[in-house]
């Protein structure tokens, strides 16, 4: 019985070191090859002087026997830019030795740079190559890039008197930007604010922010990277906070605007419903993780604008007087089954609170969305069999009919209707967060407008044609003809 129990532990004893043996065995084949997670590590476009974040690279060794990597190194060296990070240890001057990879097994690489001020307002691209030498004499490289532009690194900014920012970088912006009441703040075409993700702008005073079609002026996050492969966190929400109009601010303006990313778009308030709070033409507001424009008591005219896709709703009201013409109001928000509506209107808050709607009218608009029904609303008894709330012109996606009251010569989506819903625009792509509220060529959104409550705006929000074809089209977009041949 003794000898058996012998005989068992040191067949055991041989196994497990047989094991252990292969285990931490390597061959030096020259038909092995390592396998990377990339072959090139790529960092989208960085602020000069900001550390990037962190990439991870995996190295696999899929074949029949361990691989040792005698040398791992930057092939600019100590002169890299890039930081190298190797299963936990930093390799010292730009190099590294003696790595094992055991058979099925990897290794972690997490690499990171900082790009310096190039002194220039294009944007600059680097590269360098991660060279790994196997010990069988085989050399693989991986290929790493960045791009970066130059920017002004602002902590806090407070607007007190009549400013301008330059148009020839961007402004990256922590904390928050201030303008105080007495203060303006004039944004020229091109101005680009990017913002840290705790960063709001408080407007006590006033902001006058005018770009072009060709350089708009632009709200949006400050991270330049991707989240994923396919996805850049400047296309996903809640990458900063938002714009507020803070009570007794009034004669705001935003033209060819760009917004956002954001947890919010605009919030606007005001006392007095007898002076313009803001204007808004040309500009839009996308992609929020709250309301888009959030309107309580104030008084607002909005111009070929696109407000879309929030997590609240696309356009709260809370009293006040605004027009809306030439507006193209889509909720479409792809992360939550429990987004907004697309328009909500109301005189009374949940706490009770009342507060006058004078009026608001919709001309020439398309307001959309997922559900069925994306028009909501609260109203007093005494506003339901009045004129207080208008539409014209607009293709809405809720169930009414027209009426000489609220609704004029307005299309409702319904199912006889050969194209419903997303179908009714160009480019539609939830996957990568990529939207073209463009009509398409056989949606009914196309020449349904009226010419005469165009307010003047005979071009689209990219500045195509309203008179091109028999009429124009609701919302901010025009269809585009097809080229002549």
């Amino acid at each position: 019985m003794k000898n058996r129990l012998l005989y068992f532990f040191l067949f055991a004893l041989s196994a497990m070191f047989f094991a252990c043996s292969d285990y931490d065995s390597y061959s030096n084949d020259q038909s092995f090859r390592l396998e990377f997670s990339d072959d090139t590590v790529r960092f989208d476009t960085l602020i000069s002087t900001i550390s990037s974040p962190t990439k991870t690279l995996y190295v696999f060794n899929n074949n029949s026997n361990g691989i040792r990597i005698s040398n791992i190194r930057l092939l600019k060296g100590s002169e890299s830019l890039f930081r190298v990070n190797v299963d936990g240890e930093f390799l010292v001057q730009g190099s590294g030795n003696d790595y094992l990879i055991r058979k099925n097994d990897s290794i972690l690489v997490r690499i990171e740079v900082t790009m310096p001020e190039n002194g220039t307002t294009d944007t600059v691209s680097y590269s360098d190559e991660l060279l790994f030498s196997l010990e069988n004499g085989i050399q693989q490289r991986v290929l790493l890039t960045a791009g970066s532009v130059d920017a002004y690194i602002i902590h806090g900014m407070y607007i007190a008197s009549d400013s301008t920012l330059n148009s020839d970088k961007p402004y990256l912006i922590y904390d928050s930007l201030v303008i105080a009441k007495g203060g303006k703040l004039n944004l020229l075409p091109g101005t680009m604010l990017l913002m840290h993700d705790s960063t709001a702008v408080d407007i006590y005073g006033r902001i006058n922010a005018r770009g072009t079609i060709e350089k708009p002026v632009v709200f949006r996050g400050a991270r330049t990277d991707r989240m994923f492969d396919y996805l850049f966190y400047d296309n996903t929400p809640s990458r900063w906070k938002g714009i507020t109009i803070h009570e007794g601010s009034y004669n705001n303006s935003f033209v060819n605007c760009d917004l956002h990313s954001g947890r919010w778009g605009i919030r606007a308030d005001s006392t007095s419903l007898d002076e313009i709070t803001f204007t808004m033409q040309n500009c839009i507001i996308h992609n929020v993780g709250g309301d888009g424009l959030y309107l309580s008591n104030c008084n607002a005219e909005i111009l070929n604008t696109q407000i879309s896709n929030t997590l609240g709703d696309c356009v709260h009201v809370f009293g006040g007087v605004y027009t809306f013409c030439h507006c193209t109001i889509a909720q479409y928000y792809p992360l939550s089954y429990d987004r907004g509506d697309a328009l909500y209107v109301s005189n009374t808050d949940a706490d009770g609170l009342h507060h006058e709607l004078r009026y608001i009218q919709f001309l020439n608009s398309v307001i959309t969305g997922y559900a069925d029904d994306v028009i909501m609303g609260s109203l007093s008894p005494d506003y339901e069999d009045s004129d207080y709330y208008y539409f014209q012109n607009c293709f809405l996606r809720t169930i009414g009919e027209n009426d000489e009251d609220h609704f004029v010569a307005c299309k409702f989506e319904n199912e006889e209707m050969e194209l419903q819903g997303e179908k009714n625009f160009k480019v539609f792509d939830t996957y990568n967060f990529i939207y073209d509220f463009t009509p398409d060529s056989l949606s009914e959104i196309r020449n349904m407008a009226d010419p005469l409550l165009m307010n003047g705006l005979t071009t689209d929000r990219l500045g195509r044609s309203r008179s091109a074809d028999e009429a124009p089209d609701a919302g901010c977009y025009e269809y585009l003809l097809p080229a002549k041949e």
